[in-house]
């Protein structure tokens, strides 16, 4: 895999923001994962809220469809949605249910704040803003979890019982969709802002919507530790 596995464009936003991205693809809820020590509890309060988290995540992919100018923006968009609802989703209905928790619970369950101000971030971004703007919102979440669950693939322990979780995102079909979805953003940040992005006045906001929800996702973090 080459050392830009989703693309220039998140390069670029990863490299805007680095003691963020740091905070939230090694946080302590993530070490927990890899070595196995994160309490049982704390991930099921995690897989509820980020059950609910991927309801909100999946409309706001939707507005892509909306705000596309390209059919093969359209198609990313629509095929990523269908990633969410049809596959991701699974593995928390699956892991619940093992917990006790059905899907009824996990349909009912009640916002954390934390929750509530990273969703709703994101859709705003969607509805207020442009395309790119909802891209930038969105990257975190997808290429952060596709770095942690490769950098975990390589180095959690071998009876961590975090395994499945570490292998969804690790594995080479959502890593494959996100190198897509990489791809996708390159060539649209291309046809609106040119060759050298970054040198553009429109910069500095999406590199604002890149950070803002790189830091939501730690919260995120701190949220599932409450659980504990």
């Amino acid at each position: 895999m080459s050392n830009q596995p989703y693309g220039k464009t998140f390069a670029l936003w990863r490299a805007g923001c680095p003691s963020a991205w740091q905070a939230y693809t090694h946080h302590p809820f993530v070490t927990g994962l890899g070595e196995g020590t994160l309490p049982r509890t704390a991930f099921v309060h995690y897989l509820i809220q980020d059950y609910v988290f991927l309801v909100h995540f999946a409309r706001a992919w939707s507005f892509g469809v909306v705000k596309s100018e390209t059919l093969d923006e359209m198609k990313v968009c629509a095929a990523t949605v269908d990633a969410l609802v049809n596959h991701e989703m699974a593995l928390h209905v699956k892991t619940c249910a093992a917990a006790g928790i059905d899907e009824t619970a996990l349909c009912t369950a009640t916002e954390e704040f934390e929750n509530l101000a990273y969703t709703r971030y994101v859709m705003d971004a969607g509805l207020q803003g442009d395309f790119l703007d909802l891209m930038a919102a969105l990257a975190p979440c997808c290429f952060g979890y596709g770095e942690i669950g490769l950098r975990l693939e390589q180095q959690a322990v071998d009876d961590t019982p975090y395994r499945e979780w570490i292998k969804t995102y690790a594995d080479t079909a959502y890593q494959d969709v996100m190198a897509n979805v990489g791809l996708m953003i390159d060539v649209a940040v291309k046809r609106r802002l040119g060759d050298d992005p970054a040198a553009t006045a429109r910069w500095p906001q999406l590199q604002h919507r890149f950070t803002t929800a790189t830091q939501l996702e730690v919260a995120f973090w701190e949220m599932g530790l409450r659980g504990a």
